[in-house]
C-alpha cells in the first residue's frame, strides 16, 4: 500500500461541496482515506484576481501506482466539472499529488513531491496539521520546518474541521 497526501481546492461556486464530494470520490476510486487537516481559507495563490479558495489536505492509502493515482484524480476533476482553460485559473477542484511515499517522480505529466509545495503557505499549513513531522524526500526537512521557513506571506485561516 502507498501512502500519499493530497491537496484539495476550489474556489468556484459551493466550494464546501466540491471538496467533499471530491473526497468521496478519492475515497471510492483511489483508495482509503487515513486523515484529513481542518479546512482552510487562502486568497488565489499565481493568478490572484479570483476569488479566494477553500483547501485542505488528505492521507490516502491507495494500491495505486503514481501514475494510476494522477489518471483517477484528472478524471474525478473533469467529473466534477474542472476546466483547464488557464494556468492558476479558478476552479470547482483541483486536486494534487504532494507526497507519495518517500519517492520522487519526475516525469512529464506528475512531478512528486509537488514541486511548488515548499513555497505554498496554503499546501504546508494543512499538511503540517497531519504530517507535521513527515521528511520532504528532496529537501530532507520536516513539513514543520518547512513551513516555519515558507516564504509565502498568504493568510491561511482555519474554517472547519
Amino acid at each position: 500500500m502507498n501512502t500519499v497526501y493530497l491537496l484539495l481546492g476550489s474556489n468556484q461556486g459551493n466550494r464546501m461541496k466540491w471538496l467533499h464530494k471530491a473526497n468521496e470520490l478519492i475515497a471510492s476510486n483511489c483508495g482509503t482515506i487515513n486523515g484529513t487537516s481542518s479546512i482552510y481559507q487562502t486568497a488565489a495563490w499565481g493568478v490572484t484576481t479570483q476569488p479566494d479558495f477553500l483547501n485542505f489536505v488528505t492521507c490516502i492509502s491507495t494500491p495505486l501506482p503514481a501514475t494510476s493515482l494522477l489518471t483517477a484524480i484528472l478524471e474525478i476533476e473533469t467529473g466534477l466539472g474542472r476546466k483547464r482553460d488557464e494556468k492558476w485559473g479558478p476552479r470547482t477542484i483541483d486536486i494534487d499529488i504532494l507526497l507519495f511515499n518517500d519517492e520522487i517522480v519526475n516525469l512529464p505529466e506528475l512531478i512528486i513531491p509537488h514541486p511548488f509545495m515548499h513555497i505554498r503557505r496554503f499546501t504546508l499549513t494543512p499538511l503540517a496539521e497531519i504530517a507535521p513531522d513527515y521528511i520532504h524526500p528532496v529537501f530532507h526537512k520536516s513539513i514543520a520546518q518547512l513551513l516555519a521557513e515558507c516564504p509565502d506571506s498568504l493568510e491561511v485561516t482555519a474554517k472547519s474541521k
